[in-house]
């Protein structure tokens, strides 16, 4: 049987004896810890109270079987009944699309357009400066032992880093949340990466007051704390990570 998703436009190959696809009323979230596009697309499940069983993949193991649900062999990838959905920006707009409570993306056109500006910030520039070089140095290469780690790409995330924090408190010391008064995606955008960056204590946030104040506030939500629990075992998380007040 071959099923199209209709946001990546990919066909996926899938069978009734494939047991790595969901049953037909089943939600599946194939995703990764330390992976921004997998905690965007968590938190927006969360938000919108919608139920999925997780299943951590690696995408390094090319499996047949993931790559069947996902040529490209990237995570996130939602299922639901059998349609396959790849793209976390993309998986993201789905569900406020599918599920309008509550409103993700921004009332009117200005207010959408200025959401996906900072989604596409995130999710692009903050992954491509700061967590990707910080996962595949301190994770990958330094715990996981796949490789020499590499002392100038983690001097060039906290370097990036500072940036994307000011530019946090920048958009705080105007709005309330990132895009506007209303938690949007571009928060849950942010989020993502943020709460992974910390994960490593990366982060002395007491030199950025603006984005710790919105980040305590973001953390108080039941969407976003869940991602708090996650651990790699022998690889702790600073003491502060869990808690509210920090």
């Amino acid at each position: 049987m071959l099923v199209t998703s209709r946001i990546t436009g990919y066909i996926a190959g899938v069978t009734n004896d494939n047991t790595d696809v969901a049953d037909v009323f089943e939600r599946v979230l194939y995703h990764s810890w330390l992976d921004g596009g997998s905690r965007l697309v968590r938190i927006v499940l969360a938000e919108k109270r919608l139920e999925a069983r997780l299943v951590l993949e690696k995408p390094w193991e090319r499996r047949a079987e993931f790559l069947r649900l996902n040529p490209a062999g990237t995570v996130p990838v939602l299922i639901e009944g059998r349609r396959a959905l790849a793209d976390a920006i993309a998986i993201a707009e789905y569900l406020d699309e599918s599920q309008t409570e509550p409103p993700l993306l921004g009332a009117d056109p200005v207010a959408r357009a200025e959401v996906r500006r900072l989604v596409g910030w995130f999710m692009d520039k903050c992954d491509r400066e700061v967590t990707q070089l910080l996962v595949g140095e301190k994770l990958y290469r330094r715990f996981l032992r796949m490789g020499e780690t590499d002392s100038a790409a983690i001097r060039a995330a906290h370097h990036n880093l500072k940036i994307h924090l000011d530019y946090i408190g920048f958009l705080c010391e105007r709005r309330h949340y990132l895009a506007g008064g209303q938690f949007s995606l571009a928060d849950a955008a942010a989020a993502a990466h943020v709460s992974i960056i910390d994960y490593f204590g990366d982060i002395a946030w007491d030199r950025y007051p603006a984005a710790k104040d919105w980040y305590m506030r973001v953390k108080s939500r039941r969407a976003v704390r869940q991602l708090l629990a996650d651990r790699i075992a022998g690889l702790a998380p600073p003491r502060h990570y869990e808690k509210l007040d920090f």
